[in-house]
């Protein structure tokens, strides 16, 4: 009869459960978190597509080389090169990196087939490419977040340790030359029965000085996104960092054993134990090994459960936004909402001093977080008649929203009858504030009003077609447009008219919200509204950026508005006389023409007239497009309430209103 000793069939059972229970002996894999496409698409038989195609191909052949991170370029002898690179969690196996970049790759070919920028993160690691070059440069938008909806009762003193822990580990991780890994693990005893652990990595072509400015303004987002929550990370296309309570990564002594320990043979002179006697002995050991590994698979299921994708950028940035979703379920709200006192301890209690202007809807102040992370505080008038509930939700909608011209919704908070919007901080006030103030209009040169041009109508094709959530407009205007420091424009005001009024259709609105000189005849008489009324608006405003005159408030003999004023122009075969002289000596004369022919076109009284965005980013790009002629503009609303006010009028009263159709002589 077979027979084994106790001590060898008791350490078989033990051995067999250790290695079990090791979350790290799970077979290669990849985690698929999230991921952002941006930029204009190209067609599926450009040269744009076959350097996508041969830049993924290298990435995943070179992933097999037992690199952790590896950048490279393709398309460098035509004009449309892509810059590409891939970064694996610094602690995860060769074979697992090679597998999650081979499934990125193939994801990212999938998800955004057709953009010229993207991202996509993993768990175990993340891939990114773009038409500009992202090599040792830092980009922290757009930016994903990512928490554990558990909260913890301790919360000060985690988010201390947190921070302090993060911190050190950030100097440690990024104090390493060009080219060596920047990654770093802690772990920090919370008490006898809680260990904090921590993980900080940069893309391996930043200097230290770059690793380190990423990972601290990563950390800085935590409390914003994870503040009191038993676990979380921030990951931004160049560093990400994570905490939790349990133990989430590959330490160095924990790489399983891939080989059976060879059992002890039996000790010469000892009595063997007998077959039932070890069945007895095991049978109840097994039984109890079972069961804690099922609770263990239990609760780890729970626990993976718990986490919830964010879309910052976007946010997006986002480019810059903050949206948290599990794959199944939607997450409180709450984790965007900012406590009332912060917002007025960080602009003074909306002093004087902080308040930057007024918008269509609402007053915006300046102000200043504890962490030193500037913000735009948009108070919204009283008016809105929304809930609660109602106002989170769309808020909610509308932080999904994410492009590099789009100013990022942070969150919001609300007091009484208060509803508060947080945005991003632009530094250059917003385009009205160039284009209609005489001492300013020199600071743009053309070169710069076209690029905003092009930008702005990124944006709008972003949102009409590009996000996951539709949206128009409505009150597209140059006080909406915002300029960062480098006088790229950021969309703002995006949304807002689905935030104060959420019971309308698309089609027809109950209510008209926009402002007299920007809306469409459609729109201004019978409150029907579609991408075309954005249309509408971008022509307008293209044609104040080019005369840097405002339609609202226009005087001139022979027309009465500058609608009517460029069409005269332009059938006379003057265009070049409507241009703002302070351009005369800076501008192209081909983008001149070509754009007071793309806002004509835009501003037809028919609205299947007028083009898309999207065939207004081509004829933008596009020099050797061939533009169809502009017919009469459609006609101008007057009004004589502040240009800058929103209109929100029943559609009743609307189309009582006393509309003039012009006749240009």
């Amino acid at each position: 009869m077979t027979s084994l000793t106790l001590n060898s069939a008791i350490s078989l059972v033990l051995f067999s459960m250790l290695s079990f229970l090791n979350p790290m002996t799970a077979a290669p894999g990849a985690n698929y978190l999230y991921h952002f496409c941006a930029n204009t698409t190209f067609s599926a038989n450009s040269l744009y597509k076959s350097s996508l195609n041969s830049l993924l191909s290298s990435l995943s052949s070179n992933a097999t080389h037992n690199l952790e991170f590896y950048n490279t370029t393709t398309g460098q002898n035509t004009s449309n090169p892509l810059y590409g690179l891939f970064l694996c969690r610094g602690d995860v196996t060769p074979e697992i990196c090679r597998g999650c970049v081979a499934a990125a790759t193939k994801d990212v070919a999938n998800k955004c087939s057709r953009e010229k920028v993207a991202v996509i993160w993993y768990d175990e690691c993340m891939i990114r490419y773009s038409n500009e070059s992202i090599f040792s440069t830092v980009d922290v938008k757009p930016r994903v977040a990512l928490l554990n909806t558990q909260n913890i009762s301790n919360q000060d003193q985690l988010n201390r340790l947190v921070n302090s822990t993060m911190t050190e580990l950030a100097a440690q991780a990024s104090d390493f030359p060009i080219g060596v890994k920047k990654f770093g693990t802690k772990e920090v005893t919370m008490s006898a029965f809680q260990t904090l652990y921590n993980l900080v990595q940069c893309t391996a072509d930043l200097s230290s000085t770059d690793c380190n400015r990423c990972l601290q303004a990563a950390i800085n987002r935590l409390p914003i996104c994870c503040g009191g929550k038993q676990g979380g990370r921030v990951m931004f296309p160049s560093c990400n960092v994570r905490y939790e309570l349990y133990l989430f990564y590959q330490t160095v002594n924990a790489t399983p054993n891939p080989l059976t320990p060879a059992l002890p043979p039996p000790i010469p002179g000892k009595r063997k134990i007998s077959t039932v006697t070890i069945i007895a002995i095991i049978v109840p050991i097994a039984a109890s090994v079972v069961l804690l590994i099922l609770s263990y698979c239990f609760l780890r299921m729970r626990a993976r459960k718990k986490f919830d994708a964010v879309n910052e950028e976007s946010l997006k940035k986002s480019d810059d936004v903050l949206i948290y979703h599990d794959k199944s379920e939607i997450t409180p709200i709450n984790t965007l909402q900012f406590d009332f006192r912060t917002i007025e301890a960080a602009t003074n209690k909306f002093s004087d001093n902080n308040k930057l202007g007024k918008g269509g809807f609402g007053e915006v102040y300046k102000g200043t977080l504890s962490n030193g992370q500037e913000i735009a505080v948009k108070k919204l008038w009283k008016s809105c008649g929304q809930g609660v509930e109602q106002f989170k939700n769309e808020v909610e909608l509308v932080a999904k929203l994410q492009h590099k011209n789009l100013a990022g919704l942070l969150g919001f908070c609300f007091q009484g009858e208060e509803k508060i919007l947080i945005f991003e901080f632009v530094p250059n006030k917003s385009l009205d504030y160039f284009i209609h103030e005489p001492k300013k209009q020199g600071q743009l040169d053309w070169s710069k009003r076209y690029k905003i041009i092009g930008g702005i109508a990124r944006g709008i094709q972003y949102l009409h077609k590009d996000s996951q959530l539709k949206i128009i407009h409505r009150d597209l205007k140059a006080s909406s447009i915002l300029l960062d420091a480098k006088m790229n424009p950021k969309i703002s005001d995006f949304g807002m008219a689905k935030i104060i009024e959420v019971e309308q259709t698309q089609e027809n609105a109950s209510r008209i919200v926009g402002t007299y000189g920007y809306m469409s005849p459609e729109y201004a008489m019978y409150g029907e509204f579609s991408e075309k009324s954005d249309v509408y608006s971008f022509g307008v405003l293209v044609l104040e950026i080019i005369s840097g005159k405002k339609n609202s408030s226009f005087e001139s003999e022979g027309a009465e508005d500058l609608l009517s004023y460029a069409w005269i122009h332009w059938r006379d075969g003057r265009p070049l006389e409507l241009l703002d002289s302070t351009l005369r000596d800076s501008n192209s004369v081909e983008e001149v023409l070509r754009c007071i022919q793309i806002s004509l076109l835009c501003v037809q009284k028919d609205p299947t007239d007028r083009p898309t965005m999207a065939s207004i980013i081509l004829m933008l790009n596009g020099h050797f497009v061939t533009l169809p002629s502009p017919q009469q503009p459609a006609f101008f609303l007057h009004s004589n309430a502040d240009p800058n006010m929103p209109v929100e009028t029943d559609q009743s009263t609307v189309k009582e209103a006393s509309v003039t159709e012009l006749d240009p002589r």
